[in-house]
């Protein structure tokens, strides 16, 4: 995993730059989800869609990983915050596969 661990490491670096950088966030939290580390991954998604509240895609990565981890009613919240984010922005794609991802679940 030391690709991971370096990439992670350029990113905290970078996050440390820009505390508010919703993109950062966003992939410190794939890194984080990627290396098992669920509190991790969630705390960056949600200072994800803090920093940028119209951040559909982190809500269904967030979920994703949520269901994977067997937590499927906190998936089903993220879910369900995606949806209203990507409805209010018209993403057809985001809402689609947020609905997607939900049958899968439920």
């Amino acid at each position: 995993m030391p690709e991971t661990s370096d990439r992670l490491g350029k990113l905290l670096k970078i996050l440390a730059a820009d505390p508010g950088d919703a993109f950062t966030h966003y992939g410190v939290a794939q890194e984080y989800a990627k290396a098992g580390d669920v509190a991790r991954a969630v705390e960056h998604y949600d200072l994800c869609l803090k920093a940028d509240p119209t951040y559909a895609y982190a809500c269904y990565h967030k979920a994703k990983m949520l269901g994977e981890h067997d937590r499927v009613a906190d998936a089903v919240a993220a879910i369900n915050e995606g949806i209203g984010i990507a409805r209010a922005a018209r993403d057809t794609k985001a809402l689609s596969e947020l609905q997607t991802l939900l049958d899968s679940l439920t």
